[in-house]
């Protein structure tokens, strides 16, 4: 929502814009930079100012009263995919990255890659990439990429929003079963990536993970032309692969054909995986110059994916945006490799729909057994009526991975639960917190309690 009214903003138009509370970082500081106005809470008097079109969040229900209010005054409305492909995507060529992981790295990556070059493309991303600072950009060229987001649209428009995006060339970069809140089961989920590859035209380029039995169902009615991708097998992949101090170097590879040699500044084996399918895809898309290699080389990432905050007293400190157990998984597992010898202490806000649920109590235990330390703070309570049964048991959770050897524990009080963070960490080590928001700013709390730490050593 915050990129399509930064793109509507600099289209020229006056925008506004409300929510349940003012949005934390870093979509608050983005709206603020762009001196667009959040009237908050939710309020039938925050239409007083006419607007001629409103663009309707998937947060909102029917009986908001700012929805209610819309429709009596017979205000003009529509999604916020409908307000993307109306005003932005005729006449581009939208690239669209989809998945249940992987979509804003990759997706930005894209971005990123066209940019370098001297594509001029647009964008509309999930996250924020650091090279440019904002998550959209108008662009004037013929490419615009889109991260496909599988979640639904709005209250009149129940179907995922990647369904309205015109696909010309596309990644499915995973199928997993997420989004509990709106999905019954994974069979639901698949069923939604197989509509969007179905809207492929005929011959556009479809990029897939080798190893992925879901996607793999999801493509069958494809007319898609469609490209596997992966870190040691699939038509793109990665060859000679070294690991060292944080970056990757590899060969790709487009079936046999050498497509050059790469250094990549992101760390973990599914980054790699997202580089691959990245560079697969501006490759098929036919927007490949002499600088791509130069171009990944410099990517600077995306906030709260692996990004690193700050270095204190030798421990370094991440903020991962990873609530899925794969993500959270992948994550720990991708520190690991690029930090090698130091031990991970884990913070985990449990605050997605996802996240809060007991559908994934198992898998969550492997998932954080994976850290040397793991501190949770209460689950974030949502005005979702979701009932006790379907609520995770974090009691359980916790007495499950300390049995598997790695101690846990729950510090519902943030000061508490970043000073146990620091207790727990040597210098060389890595805290790691993993949340979908700003976690109540424990990355910042933790690295000025580890400059105190250090300044009295």
């Amino acid at each position: 929502m915050s990129a399509v009214a930064g793109l509507l903003k600099d289209s020229g138009h006056e925008v506004r814009g409300t929510d349940r509370v003012y949005p934390y970082p870093p979509v608050g500081d983005l709206l603020a930079a762009l001196g667009i106005t959040v009237m908050y809470p939710y309020d039938a008097a925050n239409l007083s100012w006419e607007p001629d079109l409103v663009v309707v969040g998937n947060v909102i229900r029917r009986d908001n009263p700012e929805a209610q209010a819309m429709r009596e005054a017979g205000i003009p409305f529509m999604s916020f995919p409908q307000a993307l492909k109306e005003h932005y995507l005729s006449g581009r060529v939208p690239l669209v990255v989809t998945g249940t992981h992987g979509k804003t790295t990759t997706s930005s990556l894209v971005a990123w890659l066209l940019h370098a070059q001297g594509f001029d493309p647009g964008y509309l991303i999930g996250g924020v990439p650091l090279d440019f600072g904002s998550n959209y950009r108008a662009g004037r060229g013929s490419y615009f990429v889109v991260e496909g987001d599988e979640y639904d649209t709005a209250y009149f428009d129940k179907g995922p929003k990647f369904l309205h995006y015109a696909p010309q060339a596309a990644i499915i970069n995973s199928v997993e079963f997420d989004h509990a809140d709106i999905y019954a089961d994974l069979d639901a989920v698949i069923e939604s990536f197989a509509k969007f590859a179905r809207i492929m035209p005929s011959g556009a380029p479809l990029l897939v993970p080798e190893a992925d039995a879901n996607a793999a169902v999801a493509i069958r009615e494809t007319c898609a032309s469609v490209k596997t991708f992966g870190v040691d097998a699939g038509f793109w992949h990665a060859r000679d692969v070294a690991w060292s101090n944080g970056r990757v170097g590899f060969d790709l590879m487009a079936g046999k054909t050498h497509a050059g040699r790469f250094d990549s500044p992101l760390f973990g084996r599914h980054n790699l995986s997202n580089t691959v399918a990245a560079l697969g895809l501006v490759h098929e898309a036919g927007a490949v110059g002499p600088g791509l290699a130069d171009a990944l080389s410099r990517f600077a990432g995306v906030k709260k994916r692996q990004e690193i905050k700050g270095v204190r007293g030798g421990v370094t400190v991440i903020d991962d945006f990873a609530h899925h157990p794969t993500a959270v998984r992948e994550t720990i597992l991708a520190v690991r490799n690029a930090f090698p010898g130091a031990r991970i202490v884990g913070m985990f806000e449990p605050e997605s729909n996802t996240s809060r649920r007991k559908v994934f109590q198992e898998e969550y235990v492997t998932a954080f057994a994976a850290a040397d330390r793991i501190l949770f703070c209460a689950p974030l309570e949502k005005n979702d009526n979701l009932p006790p049964e379907m609520k995770i048991d974090m009691g359980r959770l916790v007495s499950d991975i300390n049995g598997r050897g790695t101690p846990a524990d729950i510090i519902p009080d943030i000061d508490e639960l970043a000073a146990a963070a620091v207790a727990s960490a040597r210098p060389g080590d890595v805290i790691l917190g993993m949340s979908g928001r700003d976690f109540y700013g424990v990355h910042g709390k933790v690295l000025d309690l580890l400059g105190k730490r250090d300044s009295t050593a």
